[in-house]
């Protein structure tokens, strides 16, 4: 139980018999449930660096922030259900964890790489040298330093892993159990990466390495030149990922088989020239097609797609069947596999009844299994990606994107209902939520997307700087803003073709897929507590300190701020429906109808509360300084106990 929960915590050790065995590191299982950094000083197998603990003490500690909506930068704030959140991700993911826990399938980030040119997230680990040797270790007895390259590797890698830690540490709670994170990588960290990701998910939930071949190796270097990078994939639970085969879609498997649709069409039958045509386009997509999908080379005389794989048992053939099989052409048996058949008799008469079996010439020849396209449209993902294109950010100045097709291929890979959360708290020029919307318009899902993004200044000599884009976030909203209305341009144009060209079906299909087509995202932006500082030194007080005191909500918080507070503090998912209305002449917001109701006007009546509690919300909050009276005061719970005695009540 306690692996589950504290993956890094389990260790290596030697018993009282001398044996290595697995175990509880006691000191990080401290950690973890201490507010204070832990001393530990025994030997052991662990993955550690300066400040490691303190890493851990900030991924706990608790902050008081919160998220503001923005209107004026949203699109479709109203009806989206997607999410920019701008600030640093590490307090985000904080105010994220309670609302989100569990709910996200896939993370998908492209954090900086530590090369020495892109860090920019210090957090409070900040060092100089000296605070880095003295915490290191690296001075002897009579306070020497015990080697002369004072800034050498170790505080280059210990900010970095520090930054990754916090970050993915509380990213692993937000993960659903069926869900994984995908992290983008290159040479100088990926074995650390993957170290801390072994602590922090567990090394049995690593899926895999995909290996991104950019076909574009790096410039003049002193060792080998990289041309690529690495995509590490980690899982929240293995054992779901055990039952439910690790797959993604063989993407021309559709074209495949409309082009044997055309030909048949074309030809009026399956003859040898559908068949030869057919090999023909294979080979002219050769660079294109994967090597699972040029093996469906054969079509058969009702148009099936097919690959032919052996029968033959692969071990213990003394348990398989050996009964021989009837040529339908020369009526004898055909030759039998040395091993036997890996099928039952039973399964082997279900196949010949399905058309499953590929016979040879004469009977001479051994039969081989038939595997049709139309039933193996998914294929393992490969641990070899090939793309050597690059992207553009929608023409937006920003240096290099990750390119959109990309993106696609490895979300396409965890998320096929259509409707999950796919998360980037290094979002960037936002390619994740492109990538989102574009499957989303390709294949008629809902998946929703949150981007999160320091909002990292630009550089006055950059061309971002020069066309007017003073942060990263201004680059990366719109980049969704352009590919959203590229994607609906796109949807019109196909959907007046199809109604132009197309089968009366083919319309429905068309018009169905974009019905939903969501382009929109709620902007939320982190900041301090809406709720004015409550303590005070003596030294602070005024003479007459209570009258500020008197509304404890700060005086530039709006309602909408409030209501975002209420909802992460709550558990409400930020782009729950949001509707509003007036109550005797009070704003009141009703989240997903009815279950979250709030009004903190000022002077709110009786009547007000009376009409809020017919709705029987399932909370309802309120400012405490909103009540008219001392009557409503007196009456509130009254009102609720009268009219909805299982609205849960809040006051702030």
């Amino acid at each position: 139980k306690l692996a589950a929960m504290f993956p890094n915590a389990v260790t290596e050790t030697i018993n009282e018999n001398g044996e290595v065995v697995r175990a509880i590191d006691k000191d990080v299982l401290m950690q973890e449930i201490n507010t204070k950094v832990v001393d530990g000083k025994e030997e052991r197998y662990q993955f550690t660096w300066p400040d490691k603990k303190n890493s851990v003490l900030l991924a706990n500690a608790p902050i008081n922030k919160t998220l503001r909506p923005c209107w004026e930068e949203s699109v479709d704030f109203d009806t989206t259900e997607n999410l920019y959140i701008e600030g640093d991700n590490l307090e985000v993911l904080k105010l994220l964890q309670e609302t989100y826990l569990g709910k996200i399938k896939m993370i998908y980030i492209d954090p900086p790489y530590n090369t020495g040119n892109d860090f920019v997230y210090a957090d409070n680990f900040a060092q100089t040298s000296e605070e880095y040797f003295a915490v290191s270790g690296m001075y002897d007895d009579e306070g020497n330093r015990l080697f002369t390259n004072s800034d050498s590797n170790g505080r280059f890698h210990t900010n970095w892993l520090n930054m990754i830690y916090t970050r993915l540490k509380l990213a692993k709670d937000m993960l659903s159990d069926d869900g994984a994170i995908f992290i983008h990588i290159d040479e100088h960290e990926v074995y650390s990466l993957t170290m801390v990701c072994n602590e922090i998910f567990g090394q049995q939930n690593q899926l895999g390495t995909i290996i991104w071949d950019k076909r574009n190796p790096k410039g003049v270097v002193a060792g080998v030149a990289y041309q690529h990078e690495s995509i590490i994939v980690y899982c929240k639970n293995i054992a779901i990922f055990a039952g439910v085969p690790f797959l993604k879609k063989k993407e021309n498997a559709e074209a495949m088989m409309k082009k044997v649709e055309s030909l048949i069409k074309q030809y009026g039958c399956v003859n040898e020239d559908v068949r030869l045509k057919y090999r023909e386009f294979l080979k002219q997509n050769k660079s294109v097609f994967t090597g699972g999908e040029l093996a469906y080379s054969l079509i058969d005389d009702e148009g099936n797609i097919y690959r032919t794989v052996s029968m033959a048992a692969p071990d213990k053939p003394e348990t398989r069947s050996h009964r021989p099989i009837i040529h339908p052409v020369t009526g004898k048996p055909c030759a039998v596999s040395a091993k036997g058949w890996r099928f039952t008799d039973k399964t082997m008469d279900e196949m010949l009844d399905k058309g499953k079996i590929e016979f040879g010439k004469d009977e001479t020849t051994v039969p081989n299994q038939k595997y049709f396209l139309r039933e193996n449209m998914e294929e393992a993902v490969a641990s070899l990606l090939y793309f050597g294109g690059s992207d553009d950010a929608m023409g937006l100045p920003f240096d290099n994107p990750k390119p959109v097709i990309v993106a696609q291929k490895l979300i396409s890979t965890l998320c096929k209902n259509g409707d999950e959360i796919i998360m980037d708290f290094f979002s960037g020029s936002a390619t994740t939520a492109h990538a989102v919307m574009q499957l989303n318009a390709e294949d008629g899902g809902h998946r929703k997307f949150i981007m999160v993004q320091l909002p990292e200044e630009t550089d006055e000599k950059s061309e971002a700087y020069k066309a007017g884009y003073k942060n990263i976030c201004e680059i990366g909203k719109e980049r969704i803003r352009r590919a959203g209305n590229k994607i609906l341009e796109e949807a019109t144009q196909e959907a007046v073709d199809i109604a132009k060209y197309g089968e009366s079906y083919e319309v429905d299909e068309t018009m169905n897929k974009y019905k939903n087509l969501d382009v929109g995202f709620r902007v939320l932006k982190c900041d301090t507590s809406n709720m004015k500082e409550i303590y005070y030194n003596p030294a602070e007080y005024e003479a007459s300190p209570f009258s500020s005191l008197e509304d404890n909500i700060k005086e530039d918080r709006t309602p909408e701020d409030l209501l975002f507070q209420v909802m992460l503090d709550l558990g409400v998912l930020l782009s729950s429906k949001i509707e509003e209305s007036t109550i005797a002449g009070k704003k009141v917001f009703n989240v997903e109808e009815n279950y979250l109701i709030a009004c903190f006007d000022d002077n709110v009546t009786e009547e007000v509360i009376k009409e809020i509690a017919k709705q029987k919300p399932y909370y309802f909050v309120m400012r405490d300084s909103s009540m008219a009276n001392d009557s409503v005061a007196t009456n509130f719970e009254q009102i609720f106990a009268s009219y909805s005695p299982d609205t849960v009540r809040k006051v702030l």
